[in-house]
């Protein structure tokens, strides 16, 4: 049976940035998560990234900048015989009121429909509580790691109930990979 996960990108692969992340320059890989994906892509995981990316609507980058971001993603994973099977992203601002925003589920649908598999019990790993709410509507199993916003997130303690929680991706995947 082939395994599937979901991460979240900002805080969870790479450093996050209240600034946004606005260019490749700027998408600097955790330590040890590319190497975390690519031990999933090895042991026959499939990777799938669901991220907001509102500073599209804000006009901090456009959606061209955001391809070349996650080419970097790809490059940089690829080099480690790593692989991300699909990103699937949110352009849209808090005020869009779209369906695809997290904490909605609505990327987390779409994965369902165009990867024809049901997110039910798939580990599902963040940095706030928006990645866990959308993950949790999907019945998808959430994981939160310290990484990015997950400190802030863990401080509040709010909708963490039963929630494991994991330094960073690599010791994660340490965990899933056991």
């Amino acid at each position: 049976m082939v395994k599937l996960i979901v991460l979240d990108r900002d805080g969870v692969i790479n450093q996050d940035s209240d600034e946004y992340i606005k260019s490749p320059e700027e998408f600097i890989p955790i330590p040890g998560s590319l190497e975390a994906i690519a031990r999933l892509t090895q042991a026959g995981w499939r990777v799938v990234v669901v991220t907001n990316q509102s500073g599209v609507a804000r006009g901090y980058y456009d959606l061209a900048t955001l391809q070349r971001i996650h080419d970097k993603l790809h490059r940089l994973l690829a080099g480690l015989g790593g692989q991300i099977e699909a990103i699937f992203y949110c352009p849209h601002g808090p005020d869009d009121n779209c369906d695809c925003r997290k904490p909605k589920s609505g990327l987390f649908r779409d994965i369902e429909a165009r990867l024809q598999v049901s997110l039910h019990g798939v580990p599902a790993v963040g940095d706030s509580l928006r990645d866990l709410e959308a993950a949790i509507a999907v019945g998808a199993a959430p994981i939160l790691v310290r990484t990015g916003k997950g400190e802030r997130t863990l401080a509040k303690g709010k909708g963490l109930e039963g929630v494991p929680v994991f330094p960073d991706l690599a010791a994660t995947v340490d965990s899933l990979l056991t």
